[in-house]
């Protein structure tokens, strides 16, 4: 817990009424809910005055003054936050924080997820001081990104020189007007409708994003991931080929796989693999993949990527993909180990042909 926590209950949070004296604040749903009594208006003022931009002494204080005994308030934020339903910011979160009614409201709905289960605070700064680079402006990527941009990341540029077709438009990215526009074009005003204060500009030259996403189809063989990978930038691969979305791998160079160990095993499997490959990478790939498909994909992608930028774990896609596809659509995890012959990380400890390809739980 932070020296001076600001106590935030999330506007959505149901404040229901059993009866005249007695309170249920959230447990709907299935969720975990806290019971207070008696509670009369005073009780239904302080909660309603957690927002999270005042500090728990100012709160303490305000109340106190309002008429509620000093124990009576230290009780009931300790079992709100003992049921989860209070997260405490840092300054650091509230500094980062867009200015405006409408940027304020944005920042309330998102800041409860991006500060679960941290204590030292400053989680949701760091997503607002971050860059990442969507390589990419297509069913995937353009949603991906405005999605990123939604959720607080700070600096979100599409990279992309093609030019938008019909096919391209989808729900939260292109849309059937922008037709003949520039692709990148296209993609940061869709990242602006979801986020009109997100930072859309290419990163000055020298600066290196903190995270890049692949989302071409056959972005393995891409030059492009080969620099990134020389470079040291954490990279992601996030697209769909055919109807499969696969997500993965998440690339942190020198620590994990690389892209080229997942095409070492193919090639092992399938010696004609690099013509293939170099073939369908050549090709300037005709939007595929259902709504369903490409959205789910651009999701799945973004908690990959908010948990690289949040530290709040290392995301389920080092060493592995995850691999989505109709009906149930339901995520299958395949290790993909670093190859012996790669190099890209130390020693390979255990690996080879027991673990290559690999489906978790098979």
């Amino acid at each position: 817990m932070t020296e001076s926590p600001h106590p935030l209950l999330p506007p959505a949070t149901p404040v229901l009424r059993l009866d005249a004296e007695v309170l249920q604040v959230g447990g709907v749903d299935g969720g975990t809910g806290l019971r207070v009594a008696p509670a009369g208006a005073e009780i239904v003022t302080l909660l309603r005055r957690l927002d999270g931009r005042r500090s728990q002494r100012a709160v303490r204080g305000d109340a106190i003054a309002g008429g509620l005994p000093g124990d009576v308030v230290d009780d009931l934020l300790a079992g709100l936050r003992a049921a989860g339903l209070v997260h405490d910011l840092a300054p650091t979160d509230l500094l980062a924080t867009d200015p405006g009614p409408a940027a304020a409201a944005r920042a309330a709905a998102e800041l409860p997820a991006a500060v679960r289960g941290r204590q030292d605070g400053g989680r949701w700064r760091a997503r607002r001081q971050s860059a990442v680079v969507v390589e990419g402006a297509n069913r995937v990527g353009t949603p991906l990104a405005a999605v990123l941009a939604a959720s607080g990341v700070g600096r979100v540029h599409v990279r992309d020189r093609g030019t938008t077709r019909a096919g391209d438009a989808i729900a939260g990215g292109a849309s059937a007007a922008d037709e003949g526009r520039p692709r990148s074009l296209s993609a940061a005003d869709a990242v602006r409708r979801a986020s009109p204060l997100t930072d859309l500009r290419p990163l000055p030259p020298g600066t290196a994003p903190d995270l890049v996403v692949l989302t071409r189809p056959w972005a393995a063989v891409d030059p492009l991931s080969v620099a990134w990978q020389r470079a040291g930038t954490p990279h992601l691969v996030a697209t769909v080929r055919q109807e499969t979305g696969v997500v993965g791998p998440f690339v942190l160079p020198g620590a994990s796989s690389c892209l080229q160990c997942a095409e070492t095993w193919r090639r092992d499997d399938d010696p004609s693999w690099p013509r293939l490959a170099t073939q369908l990478a050549a090709a300037d790939a005709d939007p595929g993949g259902s709504t369903i498909t490409c959205l789910l994909t651009a999701l799945t992608a973004a908690v990959q990527v908010l948990a690289h930028l949040d530290g709040s774990g290392q995301p389920a896609t080092v060493d592995a993909t995850l691999e989505l596809g109709p009906p149930a659509f339901l995520p299958r995890l395949r290790r993909w180990p670093p190859h012996p012959s790669c190099g890209c990380v130390g020693p390979v400890q255990g690996g080879g042909d027991a673990d290559r390809g690999h489906w978790a739980g098979d």
